[in-house]
């Protein structure tokens, strides 16, 4: 069994986010990133080519923007992203919104391409 406190995690900014790998160092079959967006005016689209990606809200209200198609999403709201479609979740002005990220690929530096536009409003 593999154990990762919530204080250890070491959070990387990524474009309109920060995001930590609990499992960074260790070999597993999985990606899982805790995901931290603080409100902002935009915010561009990515898209993973190699695996779905489940979104779990842990806290925090927002927007998942997928295609082109928005839905609001708050506290336990979980979201399935196909495979290489573009999208983004949006915080709500009034706060950050705090997600659990998991996709069923060992890398995820391979398997995200961050997307020049458009720009997302929340």
């Amino acid at each position: 069994m593999l154990v990762v406190p919530a204080s250890v995690l070491d959070y990387l900014d990524l474009p309109g986010r920060r995001s930590a790998n609990p499992f960074a160092g260790h070999d597993v079959p999985v990606s899982l990133r805790r995901v931290l967006i603080e409100p902002a005016p935009t915010r561009t689209p990515h898209r993973h080519p190699h695996s779905v990606e489940v979104v779990h809200v842990l806290s925090g209200r927002g927007t998942a923007w997928q295609d082109g198609a928005r839905h609001r999403v708050g506290p336990g709201d979980t979201v399935l992203i196909p495979q290489g479609v573009h999208h983004a979740t949006l915080a709500a002005p009034d706060g950050p919104l705090e997600l659990l990220c998991f996709f069923p690929h060992p890398d995820l530096a391979s398997n995200i391409e961050e997307l020049d536009g458009p720009a997302l409003a929340p």
